[in-house]
């Protein structure tokens, strides 16, 4: 009795008729060109630069409110995040004002405002600004402050020049909602994205030149706090991304 053979050969590979790879390819041709027509199509346009801007910084932020009022004659000066040139490039706007209270504690406001928040033009964070003019950098923290309208992701950066200690708090709105770190960001630039729209961003910062940072912030906050108090709803919104409070 002869033994079996246990290999019997190679196995049988099914083949393709033309007709089938053609329809194949034929398909991918067509989401290849639909995929691109999309990209084309949902490609973010740039604002109208005939449009007026969506806020106005000059006009948006009171020059008083509560206790505070504009220090208008100081030889206090807020530090700029760039040159000139630079912030041509980056912001649409800028605004920088320096505020004191009642008992005389000054808070410096600083805000930027970008229409294409995209990429390289997007705001230049005073961790990076501030280092670039010789500052050095003892801690940045997470911060949330919570207000009446909802909770801003902040940070708390404290800074140095020498003798000039500058506790920091900045927060960025990008679109309608205000981001807390990159990853947010970019969910931000993605939903914007779909909708073929460019998102706008503001930086809003405020310091003071105080070497006690506890009470510096203590300071910040109130400061904070009376101002969104005095503005309408809509701008109160564009200046702390609280606008959209439903998940990414």
């Amino acid at each position: 009795m002869q033994a079996q053979t246990a290999f019997e050969g190679p196995a049988s590979v099914p083949s393709f008729s033309g007709s089938f790879r053609q329809r194949v390819a034929v398909a991918v041709t067509v989401l290849m060109v639909a995929a691109a027509v999309l990209a084309v199509v949902m490609r973010p346009k740039p604002r109208d630069a005939s449009l007026p801007p969506s806020i106005v910084l000059e006009a948006a932020v009171p020059k008083s409110f509560g206790e505070w009022r504009e220090l208008t004659s100081t030889t206090i000066q807020v530090v700029n995040p760039q040159t000139q040139e630079l912030l041509d490039k980056l912001y649409s706007q800028t605004l920088s004002r320096t505020y004191v209270n009642a008992q005389g504690y000054r808070i410096m406001l600083s805000l930027a405002y970008g229409d294409d928040q995209r990429g390289g033009l997007q705001a230049h964070m005073p961790e990076v600004c501030y280092p670039a003019q010789g500052f050095a950098l003892s801690s940045v923290t997470a911060h949330r402050i919570s207000t009446p309208w909802g909770v801003i992701p902040a940070k708390r950066v404290l800074t140095n020049l020498g003798s000039r200690h500058e506790p920091i708090t900045y927060w960025f709105a990008m679109g309608d909602r205000a981001v807390g770190s990159g990853w947010e960001k970019r969910m931000v630039e993605i939903r914007f994205g779909l909708t073929g729209q460019v998102p706008e961003g503001l930086l809003f910062r405020v310091s003071s030149i105080d070497p006690n940072p506890e009470a510096a912030f203590v300071q910040q906050q109130a400061f904070v706090e009376s101002l969104l108090q005095s503005l309408p709803a809509e701008r109160r919104a564009q200046l702390t991304g609280l606008a959209a409070q439903i998940p990414l």
